[in-house]
């Protein structure tokens, strides 16, 4: 019998200790940081390879946090050419490629009497280029031909200088001769310890180590590599966390290939049960951890590789896959609630399931924002219920990241009003669970649930459970807030509300008017979105006005039609005062939103105001 130590995954059995990675995330934005401390690092490389010392040099300095200094030497790069050859490889050797005598003579064999004698390192990475270029040329990248392992020994040597640049440049010729095993591992290790510097950022894009790192996930055998594929996927991380990457990550096809990974994981373990501990290992410590951590960013602020990420079959999922797996682990190591104690009141960091489940969110909330992908994640029974379990069983002091993701990409979610959201047809149930999160003293879980009450306020069962519960004065009392988006969506659940006749009078409640004239004079200029919503939720209210004092009171009234008339001069509203960038955009939504409702809720309130004549002074 199995002990309460082990869990068991996708038919593998592991020990909890084993089962998660320890990754840490930030908020549900777009670009994360996390550490790679979690992986022990094992004595790489034993002995060393004598290399002239004016080529010696220690390794750059600088690194991203949590991040080891150690970096491998050549020993181990060069071991494999030095043994016998396994079985396995005989039938590779004897389809080796006759390399062309004359062009080895004459272009390669020159380039490396450069590389061994050479005193500059900057003449050494320019030989590098060459030779690379050299061997495209010749034909002689691969695995398959005659005097590869000249070219891996002579390359392997030079692994001790200690360059950054240097080291780029070798391990790419040394991929792209397709070395695999140990080998291979080893120039993974060597490109993670180079990318945890955020200082040679530079270096990888110049290099384009990134195509030669998606190259190794797409054409390695994972089951043969599963420690290399766990080193390329950290570099690949690291370098995610960079924008300047995403783009580039897209266009070569990063998305298709982490999915891939994925399923070929879910595959392996599915077909083989236990046969694949290693494998199974991968999938939860992990190898899975990364290439979600990695999808967040890649979805993050890019909507074409949302796109890709749906088009990929069985991506959706795998998601829900991975988020009832972890769910399910997470649910196993929560305490009774009379043991907690303490330690939930202060904030912990994240368990390593929690921590995997905020991964899982942040890709859930991202691909949800793309129009085609959104309203099939609505409509998805499983994912939703999970996104709900997490916020029945979860509170903002057990796990303040995970309940506010999945608070966020119910928000996102909540978008879309199809007929089969699932979203749609719990949206009582949503606003109760909400109330936990109004009510806590984090202004982050604040704002989401106050924007999830926007969007699923347009129904009018929910407007009657906002009122019924009190939920107006809430988000009247938000707008003294003095905080932007606060006031902006807590003003779009008062907008909803003030659609129905008969719920414009709580605008009356707790100076509801004032503060929203107080918005409209302290955001209007630097939010002509949020000035909008402000105009058309007075305007809602004044429908049946017939003396604009006795409407909005002679205070606001007055205030209004200074406001107005100052916001909708254009000169006034537009005077130069925004950073030249943002200007266009200003000016277009005050334009296209602000200006054609505050000209109308103006010339109301003017209809129906009256102005007082100056009396005389008395002559005595």
């Amino acid at each position: 019998m199995m002990g309460d130590s082990v869990v068991k995954i996708n038919g593998i059995y592991l020990t909890k200790s084993n089962a998660i990675c320890h990754l840490k995330s930030h908020p549900l934005q777009l670009t994360y940081d996390g550490g790679f401390s979690e992986i022990k690092e094992q004595e790489m490389f034993k002995g060393t390879t004598s290399l002239p010392s004016h080529l010696k040099s220690g390794g750059d300095q600088g690194k991203r946090h949590a991040r080891d200094s150690s970096r491998p030497s050549s020993s181990d790069l060069s071991r494999l050419q030095t043994k016998a050859v396994p079985k396995a490889d005989l039938q590779e050797k004897g389809a080796e490629i006759e390399v062309d005598e004359v062009f080895w003579n004459t272009r390669i064999v020159p380039i490396l009497r450069e590389l061994e004698k050479e005193e500059n390192i900057e003449t050494v990475c320019a030989a590098c280029t060459q030779l690379h270029h050299a061997l495209e040329e010749g034909n002689m990248l691969g695995n398959k031909f005659k005097r590869r392992s000249i070219l891996l020994k002579t390359l392997c040597k030079l692994v001790d200088v200690g360059s950054d640049l240097l080291s780029l440049k070798l391990a790419k010729i040394i991929l792209a001769l397709k070395v695999s095993r140990k080998n291979l591992l080893n120039v993974c290790k060597l490109i993670f310890k180079i990318s945890r510097n955020e200082k040679n950022d530079s270096l990888i894009q110049n290099d384009s180590i990134l195509e030669s790192l998606l190259e190794v996930l797409r054409s390695e055998d994972l089951e043969t590599n599963m420690e290399a594929f766990l080193y390329c996927m950290g570099s690949i991380k690291f370098i995610s966390g960079n924008p300047g990457f995403l783009n580039e990550m897209i266009s070569k096809g990063a998305v298709e290939i982490l999915i891939n990974l994925i399923n070929q994981i879910n595959e392996n373990t599915e077909k083989c049960g236990t046969c694949l501990p290693n494998s199974g290992h991968l999938l939860v410590q992990d190898l899975v951890v990364r290439v979600v951590f990695i999808l967040g960013n890649l979805t993050a602020k890019n909507n074409q590789a949302r796109e890709q990420f749906s088009k990929e079959k069985g991506s959706i999922q795998t998601l829900l896959s991975l988020f009832q797996t972890f769910h399910q682990l997470d649910l196993h190591s929560q305490k009774p609630a009379g043991q907690r104690g303490e330690q939930h009141r202060a904030q912990r960091p994240p368990s390593e399931a929690e921590d995997v489940l905020i991964k899982l969110t942040r890709v859930l909330a991202n691909i949800a924002i793309h129009p085609g992908v959104g309203p099939v994640l609505a409509a998805n029974p499983g994912i939703v219920g999970l996104l709900l379990t997490t916020l029945e069983y979860k509170s903002l002091d057990d796990c303040e990241e995970l309940v506010i993701n999945a608070t966020a990409t119910i928000n996102n979610l909540s978008y879309y009003q199809v007929k089969n959201s699932v979203i749609q047809d719990k949206k009582l149930y949503i606003a109760e669970l909400l109330l936990k999160l109004l009510v806590s003293n984090n202004m982050d879980g604040i704002l989401e649930a106050v924007r999830v009450f926007g969007n699923l306020s347009q129904d009018r069962d929910v407007c009657d459970f906002i009122v019924q519960n009190n939920v107006h004065r809430f988000m009247m009392a938000l707008l003294d807030a003095q905080h932007q988006d606060i006031c902006f969506s807590a003003c779009g659940v008062l907008l909803n509300l003030t659609v129905d006749k008969d719920k414009r009078v709580i605008l009356k409640e707790g100076g509801g008017i004032k503060k929203l004239v107080d918005c409209l004079r302290d955001f209007g200029p630097t939010d002509w979105q949020l000035a909008c919503l402000v105009c058309k939720t007075l305007w809602n209210f004044s429908e049946n006005i017939t003396n604009a004092s006795s409407c909005f009171g002679n205070e606001d009234t007055n205030t209004l039609l200074l406001l107005l008339s100052s916001f909708l001069d254009e000169e006034l509203a537009l005077d130069g005062s925004f950073d030249p960038d943002l200007k266009n955009y200003h000016k277009l939504h005050w334009e296209t939103e602000f200006k054609p409702v505050a000209q109308q809720l103006l010339n109301r309130i003017q209809r129906h105001h009256t102005f007082l004549e100056p009396l005389p002074i008395p002559s005595f």
